[in-house]
């Protein structure tokens, strides 16, 4: 876990309100003016992406937000940082998860907001028909090593079976990990808009490059040696490029995406990214 994250997150259960049910007013005040004690940190904006009643355990309601703040550094300098955070509330109280003392589950770790209907975005859509029986959306990073097994299956699945399947597909560059991805999806970006067929692209997952190259010119003289796609560094550097690449990025901001690859089914997050597999069988 990050430090920013640390900052922001619960470690006590904490009172929301007296009400027997909290609303979402109640919560946003609750993480703007009393969850957060750490005088570095001041929250500017709460946003709720969902909620939820659970069926099990009983009384519950899931709140997923994402919590916007400024992190002090400096005397004048100050972090702008955005936070997935899940809360559980019931009766006037919040905890951070809950546990199933059974099984061992952890709800917050098998727990995401539905999907909203802007994420079917057509210029996302990269395999299948739109109208489809089912809806698939991806969040990747193309040096991620199982994004690089995962990703070009479940494209091939989607190609063989447009009736079943649209396939919408987010970039999702994990810079801390692989800071070439970021030169890697904006080179996809520039290839997509010149006319590259998407075959083609999906071949970048197998791009042999060192996660934490950061000089543009070798990792694209890499991409034209090995795939022959012919993207120069003017190009990736276009704002209509980067704006692109804010637009998917917020997208999983929007949906508390943090990792990849994430998988959603008909707006239902699939931890397994197999789940696809039992709708081909049944079509």
């Amino acid at each position: 876990m990050s430090l920013m994250s640390r900052l922001l997150t619960l470690v006590v259960i904490a009172t929301l309100s007296v009400s027997a049910r909290s609303s979402a007013d109640e919560v946003k005040s609750y993480v703007k003016e009393r969850m957060i004690q750490n005088k570095q940190v001041k929250v500017t904006k709460v946003d709720i992406i969902d909620s939820k009643v659970l069926d099990e355990p009983k009384g519950w309601e899931v709140f997923f937000i994402n919590i916007h703040a400024n992190v002090k550094k400096g005397p004048t300098i100050f972090d702008k940082v955005t936070v997935p955070e899940t809360l559980f509330v019931k009766d006037g109280y919040t905890v951070p998860t809950l546990i199933n003392l059974k099984t061992g589950e952890d709800l917050k770790l098998v727990l995401k907001p539905d999907l909203k209907p802007n994420v079917y975005d057509d210029k996302h859509l990269i395999a299948g028909n739109r109208d489809a029986k089912h809806k698939l959306v991806i969040f990747t990073d193309p040096m991620c090593p199982f994004c690089r097994e995962k990703v070009p299956e479940i494209y091939k699945a989607v190609k063989e079976n447009p009736e079943t399947f649209a396939l919408y597909y987010y970039h999702l560059p994990l810079l801390r990990i692989h800071p070439v991805s970021d030169i890697i999806t904006r080179a996809m970006q520039v290839a997509k808009a010149k006319g590259i067929k998407q075959d083609k692209l999906m071949e970048l997952y197998k791009l042999k490059v060192e996660p934490r190259e950061t000089n543009a010119t070798k990792v694209l003289g890499e991409i034209k040696k090995q795939f022959g796609i012919d993207v120069t560094e003017k190009e990736i550097n276009e704002d209509k490029i980067s704006k692109e690449i804010i637009f998917d990025r917020d997208m999983a901001t929007q949906s508390m995406v943090t990792g990849t690859p994430t998988l959603y089914i008909d707006g239902k997050w699939d931890p397994s990214r197999n789940e696809y597999k039992k709708l081909i069988k049944n079509n």
